[in-house]
């Protein structure tokens, strides 16, 4: 990821409302959500949470899918990973395991 693609995403998740968006969506998984039961979820009017998936899906945070009259949002997690192997590519002077993390290449990503 660019500088400014990391910078983008790290804003975008700045705000109570959007981490709580993005990590429900995480937790969803690739079948991701329906915009309204996001909203229940985070205790949002529906207005409010699609300001708020529009940031995300602006930062590349999350992709959003139209099924009939809904609209499907899940996270992009090529992207999640590619933010946190931005954020830890030099950890600890590129000895991961050093800092607990795993090596990379060892077939667990350094967020598990």
């Amino acid at each position: 990821m660019k500088k400014t693609e990391v910078i983008t995403a790290l804003a975008a998740l700045a705000h109570e409302a959007r981490l709580d968006t993005f990590r429900l969506l995480v937790q969803a998984g690739p079948g991701g959500l329906p915009a309204g039961q996001i909203a229940q979820a985070i205790g949002l009017a529906a207005p409010t949470a699609s300001f708020h998936l529009a940031q995300l899906k602006q930062a590349g945070l999350v992709t959003c899918r139209r099924e009939s009259r809904s609209l499907i949002y899940s996270a992009a997690f090529d992207r999640m990973t590619g933010l946190i192997g931005f954020l830890t590519e030099n950890c600890c002077g590129g000895n991961p395991a050093a800092c607990g993390l795993p090596h990379p290449g060892a077939g667990t990503p350094p967020y598990a």
